[in-house]
C-alpha cells in the first residue's frame, strides 16, 4: 500500500448490476488492525467480493471506522453513484451509526446501508484462519443480498415531556436530580425509604481523604429537598411504567406515613415519647434501636417521621396514641391512606443502588453464629459518631474494648461459589477501617487478610501506604475458617483465623477479639423484577444491563431508561457521583432538542391478513400493540414499537412485517449466507 492510496480496491465502473434489482453496492472490510486481520484474509475477502453481482467497487482498508475509511464510502457514492453500502468490521453495536451518518452525509438514505460483523463473529469466534475467511465471504455475500432489498426509510420523530423521573435517592440519584435540576428541567425524585441518602448516609468516613461522609452527603440532601425543580417523594414506589422515550406514564404509590407533612415541624416529641423500642434492622443493621415512630438518624431529609404500622400498639391492639396526645401542631392522623401519583415524564434514571451480601452464606467465617463476627456495614455503624455506640469500638457486650482486629477481604467478591467480580470498594474500604482501629483503638493490632489489594483510584496507593506505616499487618491469602476452638496457650476465649500467608507458604493460626467481613456488594432482590417493570435487561448477576459497557455505560436497551450507580455493577462513591452525572447530562441534551429522532424500524400489521388472535398483544414487552374490539384486528402504535421482532416471529398469519428486516430481505441474507464461496454453484438453502 502506498501512502497515497493506502487502500486496496477491486473497482469495475462498466460494472452491470443485477438485472433484477439494478442497485450498485459499495463493499468495504476492514483490517480493524490486527483484529480481523490476523484471523481473515481480509484482502481476499475483499477481492472476493468485487466479483459478486450488484457490487460496483470492494476495498480494505485499515481501520474504517476512521476519518479516512469514512471519507473513502462518501467519496465512492458520489463519484461512482452507489446506492447500497456493506461495511465487513465489526459490531453493529459500536459503528452501525458511524457509518449510517457517513453515506448520510453524502447523500445516501442512512437505511440503505449494511453492516457484516466479521469481528465478533469471525475473527475472535476462532484462530482458523481458512475458516474465518470462508465465514467472512459468507457474511459479506448476506449482507449484501440483503442491502440490494433493502428500502429508504425515514425517522420517526416525537415530542419530549421536559420532566424527569429519577428512582433511588442514594449518592448517584442525587447527584442526576441536582444536575437536572440546576440545568432547569424538572425532576421526580423516588426513593422507597423514608428519607434519601441511601448507603453512603450510613457511612462513618470516605477513603481516601477520610472526610465525614454526612458533610458531604447532608448538604446534597438539603439541596434537593428545596431545590424548586425537584419534587421529592420518599416513602414511596413505582407501580407501573407506560409509554416510550419522550412520554412516559409513571404511576407511583406514596405509602401513608400517617404524619401531616404541612403541619410537621420535625421538632421529634413524637419519637421520644413513643413506648415502643424495636431493633432497627435497616439502618442500623441490628445494632441499635428505633421507636415504633422513627427517622432513620438525626440528618434525614425530609425531616417527616413515619410510624411502623407493624410494630406500632395503636395499629396493633388500638391502644396507646402517645404520639398523637404529645403532638403540639396535630400532625399525627392514623387515618392517612395510600395515595397513588400519575406522572408524566420524558426519561426515566433508575439509581436503586445495591445490597450488601448477606455474610451468612459464607458459615466457616461464622457470621450470625460467633458473637464477634461483624460485617463491614456493622463496623461502619460502630464507629460512626451518630452510630449505636457512639462511635466507640468494642465487642458485642458493648462494654468490651478489642485488642486484636481481624479485617478478611472479599466475601462473597471473586470466589466462584458466590460472585466471581471485585465489589471494587471493598479494599479501600478495609483500608479505611484498619485506620479508623488505629485512631479510636491506639493500641490494638489489625490483621488484614487478603487475596489482592485492589487500589487504583486516585490517592488509593497513598493510602495503602499510609496504612501500612500506621502499623497494620497484611497477610496474603484467603481465610480457610473462623473458628472459636482453642487448641493452645494463648486462644482461650478468642476466635481464631486460619489461613494460608501465601507469601510465606505457611499455615498460620492466629488469635483476635474481632472479626470484620468485607461482605461484597450485590444486585437488589428485587432487581429482576425492577428491571421487567421498566423494560430493562439484567446480567447473570442482577446488575442492570447496559447497551455499551464502554461507549455507553448509562444508557440501556430501551430507549429514554438510563442507569447510574450500583444498580449497573459494584461501584464506590466518586464512580457514583460520575455516572449521576453523566445520566444527567445525556439526559439533558436529550431535552434540549425538544424533539427526538427514533429509529424507524418499526413492526407493521397489515388489517387484512390479522385474524385477531391476539398474540402479538401478549407477546410485546412494550405495549405497542393495541387491539380494535370493533374491528377485530390489532395495531402497532409506531410511538411505542422498539422494532425487537418478537410479534414478526410469532405471528401465524403472517400479518406483521418488520420495516428494515422484511422476510424478503432476512431469507435473502440467510441465503446469501449458506453460499459457500468455495463452491459457487452449490446453495446449501434451496431456494423456492
Amino acid at each position: 500500500m502506498s501512502a497515497e492510496n493506502p487502500h486496496r480496491t477491486r473497482h469495475d465502473p462498466h460494472a452491470t448490476p443485477d438485472a433484477g434489482h439494478g442497485e450498485r453496492v459499495g463493499v468495504y472490510v476492514c483490517h480493524c488492525g490486527h483484529n480481523i486481520a490476523n484471523t481473515v484474509a481480509v484482502e481476499e475477502v475483499a477481492e472476493w467480493a468485487g466479483e459478486q453481482p450488484n457490487v460496483v467497487v470492494a476495498r480494505d482498508y485499515k481501520f474504517m471506522c476512521s476519518s479516512l475509511g469514512q471519507e473513502l464510502i462518501e467519496q465512492d457514492i458520489q463519484q461512482l453513484g452507489l446506492n447500497r453500502v456493506v461495511v465487513a468490521a465489526c459490531s453493529p453495536h459500536m459503528h452501525e451509526k458511524t457509518f449510517r451518518s457517513a453515506c448520510q452525509r453524502a447523500g445516501l438514505n442512512p437505511y440503505l446501508f449494511e453492516m457484516a460483523n466479521i469481528r465478533e463473529m469471525g475473527s475472535w469466534a476462532t484462530d482458523d484462519r481458512e475458516a474465518a475467511t470462508q465465514k467472512a465471504k459468507a457474511q459479506v455475500k448476506g449482507a449484501v443480498e440483503r442491502a440490494v432489498r433493502q428500502q429508504p426509510l425515514e425517522p420517526l420523530y416525537v415530542d419530549i415531556n421536559p420532566n424527569t423521573l429519577v428512582v433511588g435517592g442514594g449518592i448517584a440519584g442525587l447527584t442526576a436530580a441536582l444536575e437536572l435540576a440546576n440545568a432547569g428541567y424538572h425532576v421526580y425524585l423516588v426513593e422507597r425509604d423514608s428519607s434519601i441518602g441511601g448507603h453512603m448516609a450510613k457511612l462513618d468516613k470516605t477513603f481516601p481523604t477520610l472526610d465525614c461522609a454526612a458533610c458531604i452527603l447532608t448538604p446534597k440532601m438539603v439541596d434537593v429537598a428545596n431545590h424548586p425543580n425537584i419534587t421529592l417523594m420518599t416513602w414511596s414506589e413505582v407501580l407501573s411504567v407506560h409509554g416510550y422515550v419522550g412520554n412516559f406514564t409513571v404511576r407511583v404509590r406514596k405509602k401513608a406515613r400517617y404524619i401531616k407533612e404541612d403541619l410537621c415541624t420535625g421538632c421529634g416529641t413524637c419519637v421520644e415519647k413513643c413506648p415502643v423500642r424495636i431493633i432497627d434492622q435497616n439502618f442500623e443493621v441490628g445494632l441499635g434501636y428505633r421507636k415504633a415512630v422513627y427517622r432513620n438518624f438525626p440528618q434525614a431529609v425530609p425531616k417527616y417521621p413515619v410510624i411502623d404500622t407493624a410494630n406500632c400498639t395503636f395499629f396493633q391492639r388500638g391502644k396507646c396514641r402517645a404520639c398523637e396526645i404529645v403532638c403540639p401542631t396535630d400532625a399525627i392522623d392514623f387515618n392517612q391512606k395510600d395515595e397513588i401519583v400519575d406522572l408524566e415524564v420524558g426519561n426515566i434514571i433508575l439509581a436503586t443502588g445495591y445490597e450488601q451480601f448477606d455474610a451468612r452464606r459464607v458459615p466457616q467465617y461464622g457470621y450470625g453464629r460467633l458473637a464477634n463476627v461483624f460485617t463491614s456495614m456493622e463496623f461502619e455503624r460502630m464507629v460512626n459518631a451518630a452510630g449505636p455506640t457512639a462511635g466507640r469500638v468494642v465487642l458485642r457486650d458493648g462494654v468490651t474494648v478489642p485488642k486484636r482486629i481481624a479485617i478478611i477481604h472479599c466475601v462473597g467478591s471473586r470466589d466462584k461459589n458466590y460472585h466471581e467480580y471485585c465489589s471494587r470498594a471493598c479494599c479501600m474500604a478495609a483500608l479505611k477501617f484498619a485506620h479508623l482501629v488505629h485512631e479510636r483503638v491506639p493500641e490494638a493490632e489489625v490483621f488484614n487478610f487478603y487475596i489482592d489489594i485492589r487500589a487504583s483510584g486516585k490517592h488509593y496507593e497513598e493510602f495503602y501506604h499510609r496504612v501500612l506505616s500506621e502499623g497494620t499487618h497484611f497477610i496474603r491469602g484467603r481465610v480457610a475458617e473462623v473458628t472459636d476452638a482453642a487448641r493452645g496457650p494463648g486462644e482461650e476465649g478468642q476466635l481464631i483465623i486460619q489461613v494460608e500467608d501465601t507469601l510465606i507458604g505457611k499455615q498460620r493460626r492466629i488469635p483476635v477479639d474481632m472479626v470484620i467481613l468485607m461482605a461484597g456488594m450485590e444486585s437488589r432482590k428485587d432487581a429482576r423484577q425492577v428491571a421487567a417493570l421498566f423494560g430493562l435487561g439484567c446480567d447473570y448477576d442482577g446488575w442492570f444491563t447496559e447497551r455499551h459497557a464502554k461507549l455507553d455505560p448509562v444508557v440501556t436497551m430501551t430507549e429514554g431508561i438510563l442507569v447510574a450507580g450500583a444498580c449497573q455493577g459494584p461501584k464506590a462513591i466518586p464512580e457514583s457521583v460520575a455516572q449521576g452525572s453523566a445520566a444527567a447530562a445525556r439526559v439533558a441534551g436529550m431535552m434540549g432538542q425538544r424533539v427526538m429522532k427514533r429509529e424507524p424500524v418499526r413492526a407493521c400489521i397489515d388489517a387484512a391478513s390479522c385474524s385477531g388472535c391476539r398474540i402479538c398483544n401478549t407477546l410485546c414487552p412494550y405495549h405497542a400493540i393495541t387491539f380494535h374490539e370493533d374491528r377485530k384486528v390489532s395495531e402497532v402504535i409506531p410511538a411505542l414499537c422498539q422494532g425487537c421482532g418478537a410479534c414478526v416471529a410469532a405471528c401465524p398469519s403472517a400479518a406483521i412485517s418488520g420495516a428494515h428486516f422484511t422476510r424478503d430481505q432476512v431469507l435473502a441474507q440467510i441465503e446469501g449466507i449458506l453460499w459457500d464461496a468455495r463452491q459457487p454453484e452449490v446453495l446449501w438453502l434451496e431456494p423456492q
